[in-house]
C-alpha cells in the first residue's frame, strides 16, 4: 500500500513536471520515486545529471502520470499534463485525421524531435494538407503509436538542439523512456464514454517484464482500444432547405463533425537489454502497431456540387457592372452516348435525363446528395539494436541501427468517380503514403581533468536515410472515364487517387559529426558548448551549435541559460509530393491541389527546391528553492527563418490545368487553387513557462504548471503568404495554457484533482478568411479517485472535463454544420467520464 501511494503522488504531484531534486527533499512522501525519476537522458551527455542540473528547461512525466487519465490517445494524454503542447480534434482534415499535428512552443509537429530510449523515431508518412495554419504541410511523427503502459517516463526538453541532436528539434525534443523491469507487471482495463453517451472508448492494456538470463531483462507492453466516432453537428442550411423543398433523401445531419471512428488499435512494444560482460551490454527494442480510422467529409449538395451535379456557366447578364457576366449553376448531364443527337445531354433538364437511356445524372444515384467517408489503415513498426559499454581507456561508446516505417493505406466510400458515370464504383482505395527511416549512428563519451576541472567530452557519427513512398491507388480512383469533357470531375471525389505518373518512390540521405563538451568550471558553475555538421544529398551542408551554463548561486536559487542555432531540413515527401484535396474556399468547396515546388507551373509562381529552415534560440532561466515552494521560470526566444510551409492558394489559368493533367496528376482539370511547398517566411516565438510544487501535508501536494506563447511572422513574401495565414500563424493557437493539480493519498484510496485553462485563440473556419472565430478563454475541471481493495487490484473512476464545458458556439454553423470550432484547443466532446480496473503483480 505504501508503494501506491508514493507512486501515485510522484505521477499526479507535478502534472507537467518533476522538475526538481530538492522537490524530493520537500517532499519526504515521494522523496524516494522523485529522485529517481528525474534523472534526465536529453539535453545532456552526462549519466546522472537532474533535471534542476540541467542547462534547458526540462519537464520530467512520470508513466503513471499518462495512464491516470481517461482518454487513451497518448496525444492527448500528453496535451493534458504539457502546457506548452497543443493537439485538437481535426475532425475533417483528409489525412490528417489519421495522425493528428501536434504543436509544441507554438511550432509545427516536425520541428519536434521524437526521441525513444534516446534514439531517433521515424516520422509518420502523412503530411498534414489541412493543418489549421499553425501546421499546414507538415509532416510529423505518430507519437499515438506508442502505448501509455508501456512508459517509464517522459522528457519534454523546452530548448532548440539541433546541435545535438540533428534535424527537426527547433522548438524542443520529446524522449520517451520504456520501462525496463525484469519481472512484474500491470493489467489494466479501462472504459470511457461522453456525457452525451458517444464516442465511447475502451481499452485492455499490459506490460510485464521478465528476466534475460541472470543479467538481463525483456519487458512487454500492449494495448489494444477502440473507440467510437462523436457527432457535434447542426443541420447544414443548404441541407435544411433542400429538406424543406421536399427532398426526402437528405441525411440528418447531412454531415458530421466529431472524432473519428478508431478501430482495431493495436499496440505492441518490447524493450531488452543484457550485459554481455562487466562493461558491455546489448541492447534491443521496437514496436508495431496498427489501426482503422474512419471519418467524415464535406457534403456534396445535389443542387450545387460542380463537376458532380451541376456546372458553372457564364450567363448573358452582367449584374453588378464589372465587365464579367455572372455565373450561374446548370444541372450537369451526361451523354453516354455521343451519336443519339441530343446536345450532349447539356440542354435536357434532370427530370427528363430520367426518362432517357442516353443521360445519366447522378441525382438517380444520390436523390439527397452525398457525404463521402473517408480514411486509412495504418501499420508502424521499428527495431533498434545497439551495443554499449565502455573501453579500457575510459571512453564510452554507444554503436547502434535502427530502422521505422510508417505506412497508411487511404480508402473512401460513398462517393463517386463522377467522370465515370452510372459505371462508377462508391468506394476506392486511393493509394496511401509510406516513410522509411533508417539511421547508423557510433556516440562517444570521456570525462577527462582539465586544469584540474571535469571536462565532459562526447562526439559522434550519424548516418540516416529516408524514404517517403507515393502509392498508387486502384484504377477507378484516378482514371479518366467517358464523361470528363462534359465537366465531370476526375478521380475519387473527395481525395483522388495517385496515378501511375504520381506514384514513386523519394529519398534522401545525410551523414553528420557532432561534438558535445561540458566544463565544471567550479562546484556551482558549469559552462557548455556543442556542435554539429551535417550534409544532404539534396541540398547540401549546415552547421550548427549551442552555448548552454549553469549557474547555483547558493542553495536556494539557480540560473540557466542557453543560446543556440539550429535548422529543420525539409522532408522528402514535402519536396516533391501531389495531391488533390477537397476544400472550403470563398464559401464554396473547391478542389485545391499540391505540386511539386520543382514543378515549372510552381515555378512560375516562385516555386524552388526547398532549402532547411533555420533558427536561432535564447533561453534564460531560474530554479528557485525557497521554503517549502519548488519553482522554475523559463522564458524562451525562437527566431526562424526561411520556414517552410504551404504557399497561399494560387488560382490557375486553363492552360495551366491542362499542363497538370499532362504530368499525370489525377483530378488537376478541376482545379480551381493549387499550393507548392516553399521557404516563406519568418518568426518569432517567445514564451514564458512557469512551474511551482508545494507540499500541502505529507500526503498532499499543489503543483502549478503554465505556458505563455506568442509567435510573430516578422517577414513575409505577399506572392505566397495571404492575410489568412498570417492571422492563423500569430492567433490560431492559446497563447496562455496552464493547471493547477492537487493530489492526496490516503489508507487505501487516493484522488486528485485538476484546473485546467485554455486561452482565446481564433479560428478561420473552414480555412475561409471570410468566416472568423473569436473563441474566449476557457476552464475545466479533471478528477480521479483510486480504491485499493488489495496490495495488487485497484478501481479507478474519473472524469476529464467534469462539468461538461464546451468551447464557444460556432457563428457559422450553419455553414457546414459545426456546431464548436473545430480547432478548440480543449476539444469540443465535452466531458468524457472513465472508469478503470488495475492490477499489479
Amino acid at each position: 500500500m505504501k508503494e501506491n501511494k508514493k507512486r501515485w503522488l510522484a505521477a499526479c504531484g507535478a502534472p507537467s513536471l518533476l522538475a526538481m531534486a530538492v522537490a524530493a527533499v520537500s517532499s519526504p512522501a515521494f522523496a524516494e520515486d522523485a529522485l529517481l525519476e528525474e534523472v534526465i537522458t536529453i539535453g545532456t551527455r552526462v549519466e546522472g545529471r537532474s533535471a534542476t542540473d540541467s542547462s534547458a528547461p526540462i519537464d520530467i512525466v512520470t508513466g503513471d502520470e499518462f495512464v491516470n487519465q481517461g482518454d487513451g490517445d497518448l496525444n492527448n494524454l500528453l496535451r493534458n499534463v504539457v502546457p506548452s503542447y497543443n493537439v485538437n480534434a481535426k475532425p475533417i482534415s483528409d489525412a490528417a485525421s489519421i495522425v493528428r499535428p501536434a504543436n509544441l512552443r507554438g511550432l509545427p509537429p516536425d520541428s519536434t524531435l521524437v526521441l525513444v530510449n534516446g534514439k531517433r523515431r521515424h516520422r509518420a508518412s502523412v503530411i498534414s494538407f489541412l493543418g489549421s495554419g499553425v501546421s499546414d504541410g507538415a509532416q510529423g511523427p505518430d507519437i499515438s503509436a506508442i502505448p501509455a503502459i508501456a512508459l517509464k517516463q517522459v522528457e519534454v526538453l523546452r530548448d532548440g538542439a539541433a546541435a545535438q541532436y540533428g534535424s527537426d528539434a527547433i522548438a524542443g525534443v520529446i524522449n520517451f523512456q520504456l520501462k525496463d523491469a525484469a519481472e512484474g507487471g500491470t493489467v489494466e482495463m479501462k472504459h470511457a464514454t461522453t456525457a452525451e453517451g458517444d464516442g465511447d472508448q475502451s481499452m485492455v492494456a499490459a506490460n510485464f517484464g521478465l528476466p534475460l538470463t541472470d543479467s538481463g531483462f525483456v519487458n512487454f507492453s500492449m494495448e489494444y482500444r477502440e473507440q467510437d466516432s462523436t457527432s457535434r453537428s447542426t443541420q447544414r442550411d443548404d441541407a435544411a432547405q433542400l429538406i424543406a423543398d421536399g427532398n426526402t433523401h437528405v441525411a440528418s445531419p447531412a454531415q458530421i463533425w466529431g472524432q473519428p471512428e478508431v478501430n482495431d488499435d493495436t499496440k505492441f512494444f518490447i524493450n531488452s537489454a543484457i550485459e554481455l560482460n562487466d562493461t558491455v551490454e546489448l541492447y534491443a527494442f521496437g514496436n508495431y502497431a496498427s489501426r482503422s480510422t474512419d471519418g467524415g467529409f464535406y457534403y456534396r449538395n445535389p443542387e450545387t456540387r460542380a463537376g458532380v451535379f451541376a456546372m458553372e456557366v457564364d450567363s448573358d447578364v452582367d449584374s453588378d457592372g464589372d465587365g464579367e457576366l455572372d455565373k450561374i449553376l446548370v444541372p450537369l448531364i451526361g451523354d453516354l452516348d455521343p451519336s443519339n443527337g441530343i446536345d450532349n445531354c447539356q440542354n435536357v433538364s434532370v427530370s427528363e435525363a430520367h426518362d432517357l437511356d442516353e443521360c445519366f445524372s447522378f441525382t438517380e444515384m444520390f436523390p439527397g446528395g452525398f457525404t463521402p467517408r473517408f480514411g486509412g489503415d495504418l501499420e508502424d513498426y521499428s527495431m533498434v539494436f545497439g551495443l554499449r559499454g565502455e573501453l579500457a581507456n575510459g571512453i564510452g561508446y554507444d554503436v547502434s541501427a535502427s530502422r521505422g516505417r510508417n505506412e497508411v493505406d487511404f480508402n473512401i466510400y460513398n462517393t463517386v468517380n463522377a467522370t465515370m458515370g452510372p459505371d462508377t464504383p462508391t468506394k476506392f482505395s486511393p493509394g496511401g503514403y509510406a516513410q522509411t527511416e533508417t539511421n547508423f549512428n557510433i556516440d562517444l563519451t570521456k570525462a577527462a581533468e582539465v586544469a584540474g576541472k571535469t571536462l565532459y567530452m562526447a562526439g559522434g557519427f550519424e548516418w540516416r536515410e529516408e524514404e517517403f513512398q507515393v502509392k498508387m491507388g486502384d484504377e477507378a480512383s484516378w482514371t479518366t472515364g467517358p464523361l470528363t469533357e462534359q465537366g465531370f470531375l476526375i478521380g475519387s471525389n473527395g481525395f483522388s487517387g495517385f496515378g501511375p505518373e504520381v506514384a514513386g518512390t523519394f529519398d534522401r540521405d545525410n551523414i553528420a559529426l557532432y561534438t558535445d563538451l561540458e566544463l565544471e568550471m567550479t562546484d556551482s558553475l558549469r559552462l557548455g558548448a556543442a556542435s554539429r555538421w551535417e550534409d544532404f544529398s539534396d541540398f547540401g551542408s549546415t552547421f550548427n551549435y549551442k552555448l548552454s551554463a549553469h549557474w547555483a548561486i547558493n542553495d536556494i536559487i539557480a540560473l540557466r541559460s542557453t543560446y543556440s542555432t539550429g535548422f529543420r531540413a525539409p522532408t522528402p515527401g514535402q519536396s516533391n509530393i501531389s495531391n488533390v484535396t477537397t476544400a472550403f474556399t470563398d464559401g464554396q468547396l473547391a478542389n485545391r491541389g499540391t505540386i511539386p515546388p520543382t514543378n515549372p507551373i510552381a515555378e512560375l509562381k516562385g516555386g524552388k527546391q526547398l532549402q532547411p529552415e533555420e533558427s536561432k534560440s535564447f533561453t534564460i532561466g531560474t530554479i528557485i528553492a525557497a521554503g517549502d515552494w519548488d519553482i522554475t521560470l523559463d522564458y524562451f526566444q525562437i527566431a526562424v527563418s526561411d520556414r517552410i510551409t504551404q504557399s497561399a492558394n494560387q488560382e490557375l489559368s486553363d492552360a495551366e490545368r491542362a499542363q497538370l493533367v499532362a504530368d499525370g496528376i489525377s483530378g488537376a482539370d478541376s482545379l480551381q487553387y493549387f499550393r507548392f511547398y516553399t521557404n516563406d517566411f519568418d518568426t518569432k516565438t517567445r514564451g514564458i513557462d512557469l512551474v511551482a510544487t508545494y507540499p500541502l501535508g505529507d500526503a498532499t501536494d499543489l503543483s502549478f504548471a503554465a505556458n505563455w506563447t506568442d509567435t510573430e511572422v516578422t517577414d513575409f513574401s505577399p506572392d505566397t503568404m495571404d492575410d489568412m495565414r498570417l492571422k492563423q500563424l500569430e492567433d490560431g493557437l492559446p497563447n496562455v495554457r496552464g493547471n493547477a493539480t492537487v493530489s492526496h493519498a490516503g489508507d487505501g484510496w487516493r484522488g486528485l484533482v485538476r484546473l485546467n485553462y485554455y486561452g482565446s485563440y481564433w479560428e478561420a473556419h473552414l480555412d475561409d478568411y471570410s468566416l472568423p472565430i473569436d473563441a474566449g478563454d476557457e476552464w475545466t475541471v479533471d478528477i480521479e479517485g483510486a480504491y485499493d481493495f488489495t496490495e495488487s487490484l485497484s478501481l479507478i473512476a474519473g472524469a476529464e472535463n467534469l462539468f461538461n464545458n464546451y468551447p464557444d458556439k460556432n457563428p457559422w454553423s450553419g455553414v457546414a454544420g459545426a456546431e464548436y470550432p473545430e480547432t478548440a484547443p480543449m476539444g469540443f466532446n465535452g466531458a468524457l467520464y472513465y472508469v478503470r480496473a488495475q492490477y499489479e503483480f
